[in-house]
């Protein structure tokens, strides 16, 4: 992957395209520091499918989907029901 400094990707923004395009993935870098990748559209998309599982994967995986935290049975007291009088 190619490695461009922020401000040679602003004055060369068709260049780095057409690299995109060309060869894949792009790293821009701010400071030294990565900080965004230039992807092809199609290549976006094919990640945005694997990534993301759609609802029905979601409802039938067999790994708990969150923790509900209970308090230990026994230990708190009902209120005693109220009067009419």
């Amino acid at each position: 992957m190619r490695t461009w400094a922020v401000q040679d990707a602003k004055a060369r923004f068709s260049a780095l395209l057409e690299a995109s395009l060309r060869e894949g993935p792009q790293m821009v870098t701010k400071r030294g520091v990565a900080a965004a990748v230039l992807v092809p559209v199609e290549e976006w998309r094919r990640l945005e499918r694997t990534a993301r599982p759609t609802l029905k994967e979601l409802l039938l995986v067999d790994a708990p989907r969150g923790e509900i935290p209970l308090p230990p049975r026994g230990r708190l007291r009902r209120r005693a029901p109220a009067t009419n009088g």
